[in-house]
Parts: structure tokens; sequence; C-alpha cells
């Protein structure tokens, strides 16, 4: 008992201390435990420490939500909780993260020792918790979600352990039977899908189960509501994967799926499970968006010297690494500096040791540290290493970066070594952009280690590395893993197998930006005059649109020019104005919430985007093949909004407008395959 009120007294203070400094707080009273900041309030039930969510509170309408639940918010075991303990922190700022209210609850449930941290940001209307698990546990396993065929005799305990179990990360029961519901299930593995996103539009009945990582609810009785948020990677390659996240009944919402076995539990070592975020809106769809993109940008800070980028990689154009050279890259460099790009990567090939995809030698990503000097700069190549490409880079203000597939054998153990190797290239040469390639994150102590390398990178760099996290193949983070790392590198397109098309590029990436920073996705595009005969006669082939407009449809993300420089005609080297232009505004427009408008991009669509940032934003506008020179398309601004429209790039005129009753604004571009970004004001 002593123990207890020591805790709670510390706690107090501590809460409260942080509280004054940056507007969050934690509060306990009697048997309540209190999480909130100026927009958000969870309230919670101590119950020995298994917490119950009492209330949930949008500050901004003052709403309150009671849950209806009796039982703990985090569900596994049966056994009764003890050893409540509480305590806080504030977690200072970084060139990663602003400052946040960490506060931990630890729980023994048996066996096993269940820690909750809930995570708190300034200016969020949203509340994240983290879960670690330490100790053992005996369970049931949940037989229903594995398909019979993938299952075999069970004769050990070990085997057991090693199956995937149940598991209630979150839930919430609310009043009222009018809660229309959207859950949205995301796929990765670009290399084999070119469709990214699957919405469900759900009045809840009955228990339903639905796969995904979003699930938005919104209350038609009072126009407010919450998203729960699975912080996973795509539903297709979760660990342990139990065939669901959420779960409806009703006003009963839940989120599962731990990501981790029994076996992955240790007794001496946290382990951390998969993360929930809940977050409250007022309003309609724009508030709700903006309630999800205000808590990803608090995920890893956006520095305009350091993660805006334009860059180029000459992988593309499929040579592979049979030109990658000395020579080459100092070519590639001068053509990246003509054509305004701001960043030059050399992709596999730079090194000694040789990858599968070598064209010049069957190489292998097993036992890479067999060859400790497998990740230096292959001396054949590079006699003088990277230097010469590094100064020339500096000269002409092209950055150069790299390429590095961590070495994936026994669940990354060497994450050490790689960890040496990167910060070795980082201050030998003052590489801090790495492409990170061939990950593969079967089971949990995997993920475990990468994030060790990823984190012991950033600690010996000064959080000054930018990792592209490429999600092409295989089981990797998907878009709600390692955010704070980097951005992801979205997909390989080529126009050697007719798989580019502007207009799917610009689908995949429109539709992702509605629940997905747009300015956090590497975005491609290619050289419109390679392979243009094996498109034949059809419209939407690449070199029916200029190299510009290709240009254009990556300039809501991060644009990736994937080709040689050295092999772009003349012609294509008029690019650089734009370039250069977009470059001088890319982080302003990055810095608002950028989403989708008009219609999705089709091949014959009037489609964009548009950056809300307060009384001011940009819009991209894209008439794409289609016949009308004028097109309405709708935005995210109410009717009757008064616009002063300045264009800053492509070809357009100056607007001032007034928005329509159905929330549109015209447009006009007279050319087919065309595109205009503006700034704009609001003026009344």
């Amino acid at each position: 008992m002593m123990r207890i009120r020591f805790l709670l007294l510390s706690f107090m203070t501590s809460c409260f201390s942080v509280q004054a400094q940056q507007g969050t707080y934690c509060k306990f009273k009697k048997d309540t435990l209190v999480v909130g900041n100026k927009w958000i309030e969870r309230k919670f039930l101590w119950n020995d420490g298994n917490v119950i969510t009492y209330s949930l509170t949008d500050k901004a309408t003052n709403q309150i939500w009671l849950n209806r639940l009796k039982t703990p918010d985090f569900q596994l075991t049966k056994d009764a909780a003890s050893n409540g303990t509480y305590s806080s922190k504030e977690v200072k700022e970084n060139t990663i993260h602003p400052n946040y209210l960490a506060v931990e609850v630890n729980v023994s449930l048996g066996t096993l020792t269940v820690k909750k941290v809930y995570r708190v940001y300034e200016d969020s209307p949203v509340i994240a918790c983290d879960i670690y698990l330490k100790g053992s546990i005996d369970l049931a396993l949940d037989t229903k979600a594995v398909n019979a065929a993938d299952r075999k005799n069970i004769e050990f305990v070990e085997d057991m352990k090693s199956q995937q179990m149940t598991a209630i990360l979150d839930q919430i029961k609310l009043d009222g039977f009018h809660w229309q519901t959207k859950i949205v299930e995301f796929f990765d593995v670009t290399d084999w899908n070119n469709n990214l996103i699957q919405e469900r539009n759900i009045i809840p009945y009955r228990k339903t189960n639905y796969r995904g990582n979003l699930l938005l609810a919104h209350n038609n009785e009072n126009n407010k509501g919450f998203f729960f948020l699975k912080e996973a990677p795509t539903s297709s390659v979760q660990l342990a994967y139990q065939g669901h996240d959420f779960t409806t009944d009703f006003g009963h919402f839940t989120i599962s799926g731990l990501g981790l076995t029994a076996k992955d539990i240790k007794t001496e070592e946290w382990t951390k499970a998969y993360s929930s975020v809940i977050g409250m809106y007022s309003g309609g769809e724009l508030q709700q968006l903006t309630a999800l993109r205000n808590y990803q940008k608090n995920f890893r800070r956006l520095l305009p010297q350091r993660d805006e980028m334009v860059m180029m990689n000459t992988w593309g154009d499929r040579s592979q690494d049979a030109k990658v050279n000395e020579k080459f890259s100092l070519l590639e460099v001068e053509k990246a500096a003509e054509l305004g790009i701001s960043h030059f990567q050399i992709d596999d090939g730079w090194q000694v040791g040789k990858s599968p995809n070598s064209a010049l030698a069957k190489g292998s990503f097993k036992n890479i540290w067999d060859n400790p000097d497998y990740w230096k700069p292959d001396p054949a190549k590079y006699p003088n290493g990277l230097h010469p490409i590094v100064k020339r880079g500096k000269e002409l203000g092209v950055e150069i970066c790299l390429w590095f597939n961590p070495s994936v054998q026994n669940d990354y153990a060497d994450w050490e070594k790689d960890v040496n190797a990167l910060v070795s290239l980082y201050k030998e040469y003052g590489i801090r952009t790495f492409k990170i390639d061939g990950l593969a994150i079967p089971t949990k102590q995997s993920e475990i280690n990468l994030r060790k390398l990823f984190d012991g990178v950033l600690e010996e760099t000064n959080n000054e590395v930018v990792f592209n996290l490429d999600a092409t193949a295989g089981r990797r983070a998907g878009y709600y893993t390692f955010n704070e790392y980097g951005n992801v590198f979205l997909e390989n397109r080529y126009t050697d197998w007719q798989n580019y098309y502007p207009y799917w590029t610009l689908r995949n990436l429109w539709q992702l930006s509605k629940y997905v920073p747009a300015e956090k996705l590497q975005i491609e595009f290619l050289n419109k005059w390679r392979n243009a005969d094996k498109y034949g006669k059809d419209i939407f082939a690449p070199n029916n649109h200029s190299f510009e407009y290709l240009f254009a449809t990556t300039m809501a993300g991060q644009p990736l020019a994937w080709f040689e420089g050295t092999g772009l005609p003349e012609e294509a080297l008029k690019i650089k104005d734009l370039i250069k232009s977009y470059r001088k505004i890319q982080h302003d427009f990055h810095l608002g919430t950028i989403l989708p408008i008009g219609d999705e991009p089709s091949g014959r669509s009037w489609t964009g985007f548009q950056s809300l940032n307060g009384n001011k934003g940009y819009f991209i506008f894209y008439r794409e093949n289609t016949a009308e020179a004028t097109g309405a398309l709708k935005t995210w601004l109410p009717a009757g909004t008064k616009l002063k429209c300045t264009p800053v790039l492509g070809n357009g005129k100056n607007i001032n407008t007034t928005i329509a009753k159905n929330g549109t604004i015209e447009v006009s571009l007279p050319k087919i395959n065309d595109f205009v970004m503006y700034r704009y004001e609001i003026t009344k």
C-alpha cells in the first residue's frame, strides 16, 4: 500500500508539471485516471491497473461519449489484475518528433505483465497507445481464425506457443445505432498490386469482423465521430494474423491483433505489440481526415533540408548494375544538376558485394557479413571510393544517396554490423539518404532487430539519416509502421514491361493521399521516350504526355526520377525550370494537409490535390484525356468561400472565384493531359 501511495504522489507531481509546460495532462483522482490535452480527454476507471475507459470527450464541442462496457479495454487473458502502477514523463522534442506526454500503465495478469504507454501530443485530437508484454502466458488458441489446411497436429507446448493469439488491443461501446462506418484496408507488395486501398462503407449491425488499418465511425445523429488506427503493416502481411483487425457490433467497436505469439513474449524483456490509436472529431469528412493527418504529421517532422527531395535513381531504365561505376555516376550527377534534381541515388551495384539482382554476377543476400567488405565501394568500379561523386555533387548542389539491403539472415542478427556500415558511409562521405530494399519481416524478432538497426543509425547520426523504405515486395512495414524513419518508396514501374502509365501512378497517389500523408510517399516518373514503340497506339502511353506532365503527377509526393539522366534526349532538359520552381514551393505545399480532389484518375478525368493550411493553400489540377476543356472539381472548401488563385506552376490564368453550392471550383485548361498548380487565398 505504501508503494502505491508513493507512486500516486510522484505520478501526480509529474503530470501536473507536464500539464503546465505543454498543454497535455494526466491526473488521478480516487479510482479514475484521466489523460488528455486541449482537444481530447480519455477517462479510465483504474480497475487495479487493467484500465476500463469510462468516457471520451471531444473538448472542441464538449461532446462526452460514455463507454457502456464494463470490461477492460485490453483483453488477452482472464487472469485477475494485480500490481497496477503508473507514471508519466514528458518526452522532449527532437528533430524527429515534437514534445509529447507519455503515460505508462503497468499491470500483471497472472504470469503476464502488460505495459501500456499512452502518447498524447499537444495539438492533436488523438491518443495513441503502445502495448508491451513481458513474462509468460498460457493461452487457448483462436482456432476459428486459422484455415484448417494450414494447421498441423500439435505435439508440443512450443508448437502451441507459436500459434496466433486472440487479443483486443482497444475497444469502446457507444450509444446509438446510426454509426456510418468506413473500414479501409491497404495493400503494399506493389510489384504485384496496383490497387492499394479498399474501402468498405457499412452500418454496424451484429458482430462482424473486418480487415484494415483504419476504421472511421461517424454518428449521423450529432455529426461527430471517432476513428481507430492500427499501427501495423497491411493486413495481408501482419504477423500472427488472426484474420481480421476490427469488429463491429452495433455501437461496439474493437481493434485487435497483437502481431506476436506467446513464443515471442520474453520473461525479462519487453516485446512490443502493434499499437492502437483513437482520435475524435466534430463535423464531416474533412474534420475526420484532418484529425488523422494532424496525428500523422507528429510522427516525423518534415524538415526541408533533410526530408524534401526530388530524387533521381537510375534503376528504372533496367540497366541494373551493369553501368554503375565512377564515370557513369559522375555523368549522372551532371545530368541531375541539368534537370534541377536535388538528390542522386546510386542503386544496387556501388558496393563490393553482389546482390541477386546483379546483371554482372550471381550474387546473394545470404550471409552478407561473411564478406566484411560487402558494403564498401567496389574498388574496381570506384577506385577513388565515392569521394569524386560526392565532391562533384556538392559543387553542383546535388546530394548523393545510396541503396542498401540489410543482412536478413537469422532475423537481422547482424543488425549492429549494418548500423556500423551505414554510419561509416555517413561519416566518410556524408551519405544520409538510403533506400532500404530486400526487407523481410516474417517474425517478431526480425521486426525488433530492424527497429534497433534504424534507431541505431539515427542515434549515431543525430537523426540526420532518411530511409526510403521500399514497399514493393515481401513482408514489409506498409504505410503505418516505421513512419518515424523516413518515407516510402512506393512502386517499381517500367516502360520495358508496359506497366508504367501516368494515370495509374497518379491514381495510386490520389487514393492513398486521403489516409496516408502524400509527402511521405516517393512517386516515380519515367523516361517517356524509352520503349515508346512497345505501347503501340495506346492513347494512355507515357509518350502521349509531356515530360512536364509526368513530373507533375508526382508533385504531391516526393518526386522520383526513375531513369538514367544520360539516357534522356536533349528536349527533356527543358524540364529544369519546372523542377527548380517546384522545389521553391515544395515544402510550403507539403506543410498543408494534402487531400485528393476531383474525380479519381482514370486517364479521362479532371482530378487533382488540395493542400489545406488555414486560410491559404494550394491546388493541383490535372486535365487528363477528356474532351471537356473546363472541369468542375469538388474541393474541401465550403460553398460560398471566396478565393484568389494565383498560378505558380504549369499552365493557368489567375482565378478569382466563389466555391459553388456543391463545393466545386471550375478550372479551364485548353489542352488534354495538362496541369496547373495554384496558390490560393481565402478572401472571405
